[in-house]
């Protein structure tokens, strides 16, 4: 068996930790980094430390701050010519997956010059590594800041465009919980929801190996234990820190192990209605899990009891079951609305979202294959 981990070459965490980008940056050449961000993270003061500690150390960040969630085609051209108008030398991806996947994007074009976007389409497509990239997480789910995948939106075909290749992994990855501190209670559910997702589809993954099982335990655990109380208390800098290291070790595991049908599922639904990425995760979660459980019962048994299930005395067939409880319990637990169709969403979607989700690069790893009519029952059982 062979398998490969690919990881930033500095990972930076803890309270306080965006100082230290400064520090990490003054060996590179580069001086004038482009900030990719939102708009309210601006307006919200959230980019003025690293802004402070830039300067300070002789740099000169310009800043874009287009980034809309479920970030576009567009957005990523708009990126770019950004970069190029201002003399950038160097990207900072600074949000939640939406910036940090537009940078990745961004970075990808600057090292191809005459691509687009949609050329980078699927594994292994964009190859050259183009400017520096720091990718500053603000919320605890995507992992964008530890892998090599990013998700940008085709407009015309309405169709969430999945990229993975090495060349996008950010150089210096930054996870510090006090930026994290002001993070609504949905965004924070529904990120955490992602990051379990991403937990367990790596688990349970075809490509699953001995050095992915372990860190999305690790990410289950933590989890299950601590989104609840990051949730209830957005101030809670231990519980925000706890969710902080559980993301990035689900990024390490599904990096390497892949994803699934959840994710291959979640992004059809995400494209075409524009819903939050990690609700779109957390809904579909435990419904594709029932689906691969029958193919993965000893470690759908292991999920349930990292969720903190008492499967002394069960059998793997009974324990495997209580996962999916658990992962809908959680759900629950944190407010993730009950099915898609809360967000208007009804049976005449999903026909045109059955080929996109199983031509998905998500679609490589899921433990069991499913037809095209068991794809658009998995929806309907969604809704």
């Amino acid at each position: 068996m062979s398998f490969m981990l690919c990881l930033p070459k500095i990972s930076l965490s803890g309270a306080g930790c965006i100082k230290e980008v400064a520090t990490q940056l003054l060996a590179q050449p580069a001086r004038k980094p482009l900030i990719v961000t939102e708009a309210a993270l601006v307006r919200l003061g959230l980019i003025n430390e690293l802004l402070a500690t830039l300067r300070a150390a002789g740099f000169t960040p310009q800043i874009f701050d287009q980034v809309v969630p479920n970030p576009t085609d567009s957005v990523v051209d708009q990126a770019v010519e950004a970069y190029q108008s201002t003399g950038s030398d160097m990207l900072i991806g600074f949000g939640g997956g939406s910036s940090i996947d537009t940078a990745k994007a961004v970075r990808a074009m600057i090292a191809n010059p005459g691509k687009r976007v949609h050329d980078f389409e699927g594994i292994g497509k964009i190859g050259k590594i183009g400017p520096m990239l720091v990718a500053v997480s603000t919320t605890s789910g995507t992992a964008a800041e530890v892998t090599s995948n990013a998700v940008i939106i085709d407009t015309q075909r309405q169709v969430k465009m999945v990229l993975i290749d090495s060349a996008i992994i950010p150089e210096i990855a930054v996870n510090d919980p006090e930026l994290m501190l002001g993070l609504p209670p949905a965004v924070t559910a529904a990120t955490g929801m992602d990051a379990l997702t991403h937990a367990v589809e790596a688990y349970v993954s075809i490509a699953a190996h001995p050095l992915t099982d372990p860190t999305a335990l690790a990410a289950i655990r933590l989890i299950s234990e601590w989104l609840p109380k990051a949730v209830a208390d957005g101030t809670d800098l231990v519980a925000r820190e706890m969710m902080a290291q559980a993301q990035f070790l689900a990024g390490m595991a599904f990096n390497s192990a892949g994803l699934g049908y959840v994710h291959s599922l979640a992004h059809q639904p995400g494209a075409t209605h524009n819903l939050p990425h990690g609700v779109c995760n957390a809904i579909i979660l435990p419904v594709v899990c029932e689906f691969s459980r029958p193919t993965q019962i000893k470690r759908f048994a292991q999920v349930a009891e990292a969720m903190g299930a008492d499967i002394r005395g069960l059998s793997d067939e009974e324990a495997s079951k209580l996962a999916i409880t658990c992962i809908r319990t959680l759900s629950k637990k944190v407010g993730i609305p009950g099915g898609l169709g809360e967000f208007g969403i009804t049976e005449a979607d999903i026909p045109g979202w059955i080929t996109p989700a199983q031509n998905d690069p998500c679609t490589g790893c899921a433990p069991r294959r499913a037809t095209d009519e068991e794809i658009a029952q998995l929806y309907r059982a969604a809704l």
